[in-house]
């Protein structure tokens, strides 16, 4: 098997995808495919990672020739990964460790007329570029996971024909996705409610239900709280954090950052920092703020229970199996990283993320792991939010339960073997 990835745009596209490829490089490229990953309901019991954790306490330019994929030891599945030539994915990508080719691309919908035509241009060119790629690296299989740059990338896959899979993070799919799908032989979806959009689940439909991929770092340090947050503790040099028997609480914005969420957070610090430590990932484009914010406002009571940092790389993964309670966005990361570390939430959608984070947060919600507010309403009630869970333990044991029942922890693997299975049938 040879499979190549496309994604890109916003870390909701790309982190999904570099957890399947971390599992695709470990399997033999000879490898008999699998049969395919069963579509699955909500576990009825945690998953054993998971109750492990849950029981410690919380529950443009013509590209080059496309560069040899990445294999691990010579014997992984090759990878090779197209985004854009100037995307925000190709240091994550680059940074995983996989070989990546950039082509042109650009927005469609939602831009004045003159800019879309100018992007449809940019759109054909990238089919041209993504038929030479896929004639240099001949790849078996496709997975896309969003954004613009998978639109070239998928009609060349069907000039060529190469099978296609779609993986859907969120609970409903935008209009790109329900377009692209039709072109698709198989979308993998995280949860079977989203199936239907999709004909219903294989044979009858396109859909397999996967659950949501998560990075395997994510789920080793989710089987023991206290260790990953010493060792989150190093990694950040608070001893601190490790040191003092307070809960963490984690408030992110996702890969962007949020401003509503960090403007809320500072004011909500004074009412925070007496009962918790707060590690609080700004973003770099917030940043600056932050440090304008500090000087003119210093914070003088528990000041060193706030750990600001603009954004956290390798260390998500701790953090989040670290955290006692999170404050973040209803991206779709929230329905897998989430369940999996076994982690409360207290969810702000986007509101100008279509329905997307609303149904997400509205999931979570549901089944008693989160709270959902409002963004703008945000610098009142987050406070009072985050202080009153802080002061019941018990209900935020309930939320971490509740988390951990909706934790799929080997969707990553599903997805590689739904993927083999992809190859087989379509060979």
């Amino acid at each position: 098997m040879r499979v190549l990835i496309s994604g890109g745009g916003t870390g909701g596209h790309v982190y999904p995808a570099l957890a399947v490829a971390e599992q695709l490089r470990r399997v033999p490229a000879s490898a008999p495919a699998a049969a395919p990953a069963a579509a699955v309901a909500l576990p009825a019991g945690a998953p054993a990672a998971a109750q492990g954790h849950a029981a410690a306490g919380h529950g443009a330019v013509e590209p080059a020739a496309a560069p040899p994929a990445a294999v691990d030891a010579a014997t992984g599945t090759p990878v090779l990964w197209v985004g854009s030539d100037h995307g925000m994915e190709r240091a994550l990508v680059e940074r995983a460790g996989l070989d990546y080719a950039g082509i042109n691309t650009g927005q469609v919908t939602g831009v004045n007329a003159a800019r879309a035509a100018a992007n449809m241009g940019r759109m054909a060119v990238g089919v041209r570029q993504s038929l030479r790629i896929l004639a240099r690296f001949r790849p078996t299989v496709c997975l896309v996971t969003g954004g613009y740059v998978c639109v070239p990338v998928v009609l060349a896959c069907r000039l060529r024909g190469v099978p296609v899979m779609i993986y859907l993070p969120d609970m409903t799919p935008g209009s790109a996705i329900r377009s692209l799908s039709r072109l698709a032989d198989r979308v993998a979806v995280s949860f079977p409610e989203v199936a239907p959009h999709f004909g219903g689940e294989a044979p009858a439909g396109k859909a397999v239900v996967t659950g949501y991929p998560v990075r395997q770092e994510l789920v080793d340090a989710a089987r023991d709280r206290r260790a990953a947050r010493r060792q989150l503790a190093a990694l950040l040099e608070e001893p601190a954090l490790a040191a003092e028997a307070l809960p963490l609480v984690l408030i992110w914005g996702g890969s962007q950052g949020a401003r509503s969420i960090n403007q809320a957070t500072w004011g909500a610090l004074p009412a925070l920092l007496p009962h918790a430590h707060v590690l609080h990932v700004i973003g770099t484009r917030d940043w600056p703020l932050y440090e304008e914010h500090a000087a003119a406002q210093p914070l003088t009571d528990h000041a060193a229970r706030y750990h600001p940092v603009d954004y956290l790389h390798d260390a998500m993964p701790v953090a989040l199996a670290a955290a006692d309670l999170t404050v973040a966005r209803a991206g779709a990361s929230s329905l897998g990283e989430f369940p999996v570390a076994g982690l409360p939430s207290v969810l702000v959608p986007l509101p100008h993320a279509g329905v997307n984070q609303q149904a997400n947060a509205d999931l979570l919600a549901d089944h008693g792991a989160a709270l959902v507010l409002d963004d703008a309403t945000l610098a009142t009630s987050l406070a009072p939010t985050v202080a009153g869970l802080l002061a019941d333990p018990a209900r935020l044991r309930t939320m971490a339960d509740a988390a951990t029942q909706l934790a799929i922890p080997d969707a990553a693997q599903r997805i590689a073997r739904a993927l083999a299975a992809l190859q087989r049938t379509t060979t």
